[in-house]
């Protein structure tokens, strides 16, 4: 059996930024470690734009089966628990908001983009509307529109069911949960308070124990009533394996590690033997598959950013006056700029690093053809063509055909006057492994 711990017995954990696959493993691990330790209570503190739909309702299959109480905390001050938030914090036992926090804007968004989405009324304005104060259900002044497609009408409905469910469970407002679903709307911590949607206002931990000391809250199997009055709080920070899972599901860091592994190989491949590209690529090509299989990837985007490193390296093999190089950077910027489900919110890449990688990549790719077109331009300085216009000794006297010494080397030549033998002949060109030659005036005597 659990034994109460000699200090610690409030366990504060920190869900913060947007929710996904570490987050569900930070706070599975708190509430375990919670339940071994006997804590009289878990405290979520909250501020985040939302997160994973798959995520979220692991968490808050955690908390409606945890044997600890769990109290959800809007805090600090200028906060918000939208979209995934909102979800948790109906799934927890008690729920609080500090001031100058809000929460709402529970629509689930789609894979699909925006036009996959439920549709705003036409004179709604753009955003989030607020639910209006007091009793009255969140609704605004336009029609509520119902989405036109089956797809997104399935996806509204489910996310309402399994929100206004969670509002019957705690007792608390089930038609502000409809329509923070329905018309991502919000509420003041005030506003929430009011119309039963939190139980609890409290600007600090010691105002929220004071406050929840005393409530009784249904867990899974049983009721029990808070004793949390002048108990110590330990504030549980994620273990190493965690904030690891953290970098490599960060949408950016996955995207690196995509294009690092990628180039990686490429480097490989134009230098077989160096070892260490290919390894750092394949290693990086790893993690990032780890990264991504648990974000809301668009896989078409990955394709094109592979087909653009492709087209790129291609260009670098075998140049093709620009056409390859050309559609390699658009097939990378698209890729990029789609890889990701930036409807979700806390989960996209940062225009201007989009921006930044395609306009050096643009750079290198402009660079290499700068110096193949100087390179064109330069005379020949290896192979056999170097040897136009060079010097050459005759060997012997001929009229026609003879030989001639350039380099060390002995050449068969032809000539269209006599030549004498020592006469210093200059080539003009090159017929098979012939050297076409002529008396150097500059280097001939007079007669």
């Amino acid at each position: 059996m659990p034994t109460a711990p000699p200090s610690g017995a409030v366990l504060l954990l920190d869900i913060k930024g947007g929710i996904g696959p570490a987050t569900r493993d930070y706070l599975r691990s708190g509430l375990k470690r919670a339940n071994e330790e006997g804590a009289r209570a878990v405290v979520l503190r909250i501020d985040t734009p939302g997160g994973l739909d798959a995520a979220t309702r692991d968490i808050n299959q955690s908390i409606l089966a945890s044997p600890v109480p769990v109290i959800a905390w809007v805090a600090p001050e200028g906060a918000r628990a939208a979209s995934a938030g909102t979800y948790i914090l109906y799934a927890c036992h008690l729920a609080a908001m500090a001031p100058a926090t809000s929460l709402g804007a529970a629509t689930p968004v789609s894979m699909g983009g925006p036009g996959a989405g439920p549709e705003r009324a036409p004179d709604e304005p753009r955003g989030q509307r607020e639910a209006p104060a007091g009793n009255a259900p969140a609704t605004g002044p336009s029609p509520r529109q119902e989405p036109r497609d089956a797809m997104s009408r399935k996806a509204i409905n489910d996310a309402v069911g399994y929100l206004r469910s969670l509002a019957e469970l705690r007792g608390r407002n089930g038609d502000f949960a409809e329509a923070a679903v329905r018309d991502a709307a919000t509420l003041t911590a005030t506003q929430a308070l009011s119309q039963g949607v939190i139980e609890i206002v409290a600007g600090n931990t010691d105002q929220l124990l004071r406050q929840a000391h005393g409530r009784k809250v249904r867990l899974a199997q049983r009721e029990t009533t808070l004793d949390l009055v002048g108990q110590p709080v330990t504030v549980v920070t994620p273990d190493w394996r965690a904030r690891l899972l953290a970098v490599l599901t960060e949408p950016t860091v996955a995207y690196l590690l995509l294009l690092i592994g990628l180039y990686g190989l490429v480097f490989e491949g134009y230098s077989p033997g160096a070892i260490l590209p290919g390894m750092v690529g394949a290693i990086c090509l790893l993690l990032a598959a780890y990264g991504l299989q648990v974000l809301p990837v668009n896989y078409a985007g990955v394709a094109l950013i592979v087909l653009g490193v492709a087209l790129i390296a291609i260009e670098f093999a075998m140049p093709s006056v620009g056409a390859a190089g050309v559609g390699g950077v658009v097939a990378l910027v698209a890729g990029s700029l789609i890889l990701f489900d930036t409807q979700v919110p806390g989960f996209g890449v940062p225009g201007g690093l989009i921006a930044g990688i395609g306009g050096a990549t643009a750079l290198v790719f402009m660079g290499m053809i700068w110096l193949a077109s100087r390179a064109r331009r330069q005379p020949v300085v290896s192979g056999q063509e170097e040897l136009i216009g060079q010097l050459a000794v005759a060997t012997r006297d001929f009229d026609g055909a003879g030989q001639v010494h350039i380099r060390g080397e002995h050449w068969q030549a032809s000539s269209a006057v006599p030549v004498r033998r020592g006469q210093a002949v200059r080539v003009l060109a090159l017929d098979g492994l012939v050297l076409r030659v002529a008396p150097d005036e500059e280097t001939t005597p007079p007669h």
